[in-house]
């Protein structure tokens, strides 16, 4: 009797725990995850290395593969542009550093004609963007402009000085050939160089040039005085001349000095006559001085022509390198 009650105790103890256990399973909610499941990637390392049926039969790396091709060639394609745009541009760059070469033998091979009759050899890179050293033209027309300077200012001086001294030497060869015809007429005058002799040239002056009065009334006076003295009775003037004589004597010295005018006009013309302007020595050294001024000019301006074109060129032909 013991024996059964063991055992269906026994028994009871698996049966409560069965029922208990489907009671727990119908009870239990079941929970969905949100997370996504990470797939577990297969190693090639995992099995034999580059085995061709590692992948040939699986979709998964059939893609893999394709995408990897995919992403090559588009990488190929991009490489290949810009080492094509890369190449135009080296091409272009080298097709201007040709032209500029060829350019630049051009104008060297221009330069050598040029200036071969200068017996010069100049190349391009000795062409100066500024002018450090003055040149011989530089000097020779600074000394032009130095000399013109002076000269231009002393010439018209010179030609005034010039002009005054002819008139000034016109006036006194006038003046000397009327007081020395003036004074070869009153001698001829009967008893006059008896008289005074030497003494006369004082009454002939330059004040009585045209005014013969001005030597009459002061002849006639010194021969009344004169003659007072007691011994001039035996002169000619003062030893009871003619009455026809004495009213003639006026006449006579008035006449004595309109001579004088007439030779002295005629002396005044001959001095002022364009020949012998030209001859006087200073006129002519002012006309040989105006020459070599205008000589000095031609070159002055010539030099500065030439000076002015060989700085265009040179600009010129810089601007062309430059370029």
């Amino acid at each position: 009797m013991k024996i059964h009650y063991i055992n269906i105790l026994l028994f009871a103890l698996p049966l409560n725990i069965l029922v208990n256990n489907q009671r727990n399973h119908n009870n239990s909610t079941y929970h969905t995850s949100n997370t996504k499941t990470i797939k577990s990637h297969r190693s090639l390392c995992e099995s034999k290395l580059y085995a061709q049926s590692n992948y040939e039969n699986d979709q998964e790396m059939k893609d893999v593969i394709k995408e990897f091709n995919d992403r090559t060639a588009q990488r190929f394609e991009e490489y290949n542009e810009r080492m094509q745009v890369k190449k135009n541009q080296c091409k272009e760059q080298c097709d201007k550093e040709i032209q500029q070469i060829i350019l630049k033998d051009k104008i060297e091979k221009e330069l050598t004609e040029r200036f071969s009759a200068l017996e010069t050899k100049i190349d391009t890179n000795d062409i100066l963007t500024c002018i450090c050293e003055k040149s011989v033209a530089d000097k020779v027309e600074k000394t032009c402009v130095k000399c013109g300077r002076i000269l231009g200012t002393a010439v018209p001086e010179l030609s005034l000085i010039g002009g005054i001294a002819v008139y000034a030497a016109a006036q006194s060869a006038t003046m000397k050939t009327f007081i020395s015809e003036t004074i070869d007429v009153l001698n001829r005058i009967g008893g006059m160089s008896q008289l005074f002799g030497a003494k006369i040239s004082q009454f002939v002056t330059p004040s009585i040039y045209g005014k013969p009065m001005n030597l009459v009334i002061p002849l006639q006076e010194a021969i009344n005085n004169a003659c007072k003295c007691p011994d001039m009775g035996d002169k000619i003037l003062c030893g009871g001349i003619e009455r026809s004589f004495e009213q003639n004597l006026p006449a006579r010295i008035a006449y004595a000095v309109n001579q004088g005018v007439d030779t002295a006009n005629d002396t005044w013309a001959t001095a002022t006559t364009p020949t012998t302007f030209l001859t006087n020595p200073f006129v002519a050294s002012s006309i040989a001085i105006m020459i070599i001024v205008a000589i000095v000019l031609i070159i002055y301006l010539i030099l500065r022509y030439r000076r002015k074109q060989k700085i265009k060129k040179k600009l010129q032909y810089i601007k062309l390198l430059k370029e």
